[in-house]
């Protein structure tokens, strides 16, 4: 399935690609999986240790409703305290975001769980219909919060200054190509220590792990420092080029 990419008005570039109708459903069929066991299991304990035994009807009800609660709201919690991923999508690493790229809040996340009852099997699985017919594989519920489900793996997002387009003419060529296949999360780890003093121990660790991670065995760069800031705009070269 073909990527998407996207530069925000913040000069924020992101490309991620839509997780297929096939995964998407594996992920919520282990999901359904996970909530059936929980109701399996809870009622055999309930029954062996005849939890229903209640002196009321209102306390036998709010008993019963205590046990379906995690059930009912398993999507919409899961998503909003685990990063936009269920335990089926942490097993298959996709997760939700906005179509921006951005982390959905709260109101997002609900609006997906609401529209569940449209998108599921309750109403022969129109969300699978609307997913099929749709280039981002998005369901009625993602339609409507703004929200796509994208495979982990190919998420990037990387902060672009207008400044730095002018290095990046049309002659340029990245010293250290495999900075390519480094993630966000260590760019910003470079950056973040780029900040620190010259001299700064944790320059040189973070050098030499960098050289480890992306095999890197001949240095052009006469410094540390150097080398990080080469990475990180080899990183952003390779970036820029897929808007």
């Amino acid at each position: 399935m073909a990527s998407s990419s996207i530069l925000t008005g913040q000069y924020v570039h992101i490309s991620q690609t839509p997780a297929s109708v096939g995964e998407r459903m594996l992920a919520q069929l282990i999901d359904w999986i996970i909530q059936a066991t929980y109701l399996l299991g809870l009622s055999w304990i309930v029954t062996k240790l005849d939890l229903l035994s209640f002196s009321s009807t209102a306390e036998g009800v709010f008993m019963i409703a205590i046990i379906l609660l995690p059930t009912l709201f398993y999507g919409f919690l899961c998503e909003l305290f685990a990063n936009g991923q269920t335990v089926g999508k942490h097993l298959l690493k996709m997760r939700v975001v906005k179509t921006d790229g951005s982390q959905p809040g709260i109101g997002a996340y609900l609006l997906r769980w609401m529209l569940m009852i449209i998108d599921g099997p309750t109403l022969s699985g129109l969300g699978v219909v609307v997913m099929v017919i749709n280039k981002d594989t998005r369901r009625i519920g993602d339609l409507a919060a703004g929200t796509m489900v994208i495979k982990l793996g190919s998420y990037r997002k990387l902060q672009i200054s207008l400044d730095e387009f002018a290095p990046f003419s049309r002659n340029y060529r990245p010293i250290y190509p495999a900075a390519e296949n480094l993630s966000l999360e260590q760019v910003n780890l470079i950056d973040r220590t780029l900040q620190f003093k010259e001299g700064d121990p944790r320059i040189h660790d973070l050098a030499e792990q960098v050289k480890r991670t992306l095999s890197i065995d001949h240095v052009h760069d006469n410094d540390d420092t150097s080398f990080l800031w080469h990475v990180k705009r080899d990183y952003q070269y390779y970036a820029l080029e897929e808007i």
